[in-house]
């Protein structure tokens, strides 16, 4: 039962740092976080579509369509946890899970997501993200790797 309350963990981690970044004078951003030899940056952006704004005029698509595929992935999650091993695709889930969720939690209360950080390297220095995005696209590979690992392990048979 460690998946459920990771996916909960990273949700409340990131409404945490969204809420601390909110709580901060917009005139504030964007600003490099320090240490970090200006690779990273600190923003207070208000996103009220999917990734970039896209779709959004489409509040109630862009509310409910996230909802619904994090509840069919819960569902996946949740069969999954009665079975022995699937470990990969049990964290990968538990990532997706707690990043959407924390997305979806925004949607829902604010009307917009906040995304508050920028790696500063090539072609990222235009993306503008939170923690939650960070551990969908990670869950999100992690459950890639696993199809390929499962369908490269099948071929060998």
């Amino acid at each position: 039962m460690f998946y459920l309350p990771l996916a909960g963990a990273i949700a409340v981690g990131d409404q945490v740092l969204k809420s601390r970044i909110e709580k901060q004078d917009p005139e504030n951003f964007p600003r490099p976080v320090l240490h970090t030899r200006d690779t990273i940056w600190l923003y207070r952006n208000h996103n009220a579509g999917f990734p970039f704004g896209f779709l959004e005029s489409h509040r109630e698509l862009v509310r409910l369509l996230p909802l619904t595929v994090t509840s069919g992935l819960a569902g996946a999650l949740f069969g999954l946890l009665s079975r022995p091993g699937e470990t990969g695709r049990k964290l990968g889930l538990a990532f997706v899970i707690g990043g959407s969720g924390s997305n979806l939690y925004d949607r829902f209360t604010r009307g917009y997501v906040v995304d508050y950080f920028s790696i500063r390297a090539g072609k990222l220095k235009k993306v503008v993200l939170n923690l939650g995005d960070l551990f969908v696209f990670t869950g999100a590979a992690v459950l890639f790797l696993c199809d390929m690992a499962g369908g490269i392990r099948r071929k060998s048979r």
